[in-house]
């Protein structure tokens, strides 16, 4: 039977600050440590079996039950701790220059290019959480029709639409001319169109939200495996992180339990090569906004599916699971944490409760993947799987 991997990233669910976290305010840092120490509990038994709680300073309870997987963490060589860094680097890509922030909001000569284009002034234009922009400028928004534009410490130029004032279709649009202009000098990750509905100031966003990054800027290992002939799959954003470059099968969910639903039917069926998921509400729904109780019921949630997950799997497929960065719910502010990633891995044909340490990169994940399905080294990274045989 043909090998397979399935990489399924737990967006945002980092394990502890890097080194130089404190560059990025974020020392002490910690989003599963904190999240169990505010909480008083997680009940993670099935990410524990695979060796969660003994991965270095997890601070997560001992667990004395039997490790079926292996573990360890991995920092992040990139200078950044975006969404777009992490995949690329997880896929090969470890950038020299990361993409461009803006702390103070997009400088005028942007906005008023922007507005020219798009035909329409704007609102906002400044650092922001996303649930809290819309309920400060929704009115206005709803009674001018200026869409609200914002930005975080990551490289994101979001865009806010109520969809009754500006329909999908149009905001689309509007995002694809941003697309186009921050480019060059001016290179921003993402794009993000986030549509919202309600009224007077009782607006939420809606599972719309459509993502615009750039081109891979190297071959990935995405790109890799596809010219070889290996079918890969991107469940959730994963199109959208690398403009569909190298992602044969698209299945564009919108929240985890599709996300889980869509991965869980691809291991079935035994179909693709290489299935690579993000589950996006650890981060979007619950990071962004410091909600200790709702991050931690998703990561209980997507516990409760591990099983299933597991089980379903094929004598030769080879699971990972990790994160992309953090995003530290009870850390003062609302952005990504620059923090190591947890890597928990299983498979039936190789052993487990190995301690796979601190790898050096995230990109050490896709170079393992690529080794275990192709026999051969990735340009970038360090495969690990000589350890697990």
């Amino acid at each position: 039977m043909d090998k397979r991997v399935i990489l399924i990233v737990l967006d945002s669910v980092g394990i502890g600050a890097l080194p130089d976290a404190a560059d990025f305010g974020d020392a002490g840092a910690h989003t599963l440590g904190n999240l169990y120490k505010a909480r008083g509990k997680l009940a993670l038994p099935n990410l524990y079996g695979l060796g969660l709680s003994r991965i270095a300073d997890s601070r997560l309870p001992e667990w004395t039950g039997p490790i079926k997987g292996s573990f360890g963490r991995a920092a992040e060589m990139t200078h950044a701790k975006d969404t777009t860094c992490g995949h690329w680097e997880m896929m090969g890509i470890i950038m020299q220059t990361p993409f461009k922030t803006y702390a103070n909001g997009f400088p005028k000569r942007i906005m008023e290019e922007f507005e020219r284009r798009i035909s329409r002034g704007t609102l906002g234009n400044c650092v922001a959480s996303g649930t809290e922009i819309i309920q400060r400028l929704g009115d206005e928004h709803v009674r001018t029709g200026k869409p609200i534009v914002y930005t975080s410490a990551d490289s994101v130029f979001q865009i806010a639409a109520h969809e009754a004032v500006i329909p999908l279709d149009e905001l689309y649009r509007i995002c694809m001319i941003a697309r186009e202009m921050l480019v060059g000098d001016d290179l921003v990750g993402r794009v993000i169109a986030r549509p919202f509905i309600g009224t007077e100031e009782a607006y939420t966003r809606t599972e719309n939200r459509r993502d615009y990054a750039v081109p891979p800027i190297e071959e990935t290992v995405l790109d890799g495996l596809s010219a070889k002939g290996f079918t890969t799959i991107g469940v959730g954003k994963i199109e959208d992180i690398f403009c569909k470059r190298g992602v044969d099968v698209v299945n564009h969910t919108r929240n985890n339990p599709d996300g889980i639903d869509a991965t869980l039917q691809y291991i079935e069926k035994g179909e693709g090569r290489f299935i690579f998921t993000n589950l996006v509400d650890f981060d979007m729904l619950y990071g962004h906004r410091n909600d200790v109780e709702g991050y931690a019921a998703a990561l209980e949630y997507f516990d409760t599916r591990l099983p299933s997950l597991i089980q379903a799997m094929h004598p030769n497929d080879l699971l990972m699971i990790t994160a992309d960065h953090g995003c530290d719910p009870t850390h003062p502010g609302t952005d990504h944490t620059r923090e190591y990633i947890p890597l928990l891995v299983y498979a039936p044909s190789l052993k487990g409760g190995v301690d796979l340490g601190t790898l050096h990169s995230f990109a050490d994940i896709g170079s393992t993947a690529y080794a275990y399905l192709t026999g051969e080294d990735w340009i970038s990274g360090t495969s690990f799987l000589k350890k697990l045989r």
